[in-house]
């Protein structure tokens, strides 16, 4: 596996999620730079040595709502 992406999120009742694609890794934090720390913990621990991705990619999603 050369990379793994995850889907970035400000969580409803504060801080941010991150979720795995086509990987059951989910993890969440306070702040953005203590998110990637948990991130790249997660993803240690869920692969074996050496069967882990490269790289790691964060996806920063934003729902925004316009009043018509």
């Amino acid at each position: 596996m050369n990379e793994i992406v995850f889907l970035v999120e400000e969580a409803p009742e504060g801080g941010y999620s991150a979720r795995a694609l086509g990987e059951s890794i989910f993890t969440q934090a306070e702040t953005l730079e203590a998110l990637r720390e948990e991130v790249r913990d997660a993803v240690r621990v869920h692969f074996d040595a050496g069967a882990g991705p490269s790289v790691i990619r964060l996806h920063y999603v934003r729902d925004e709502v316009l009043a018509a």
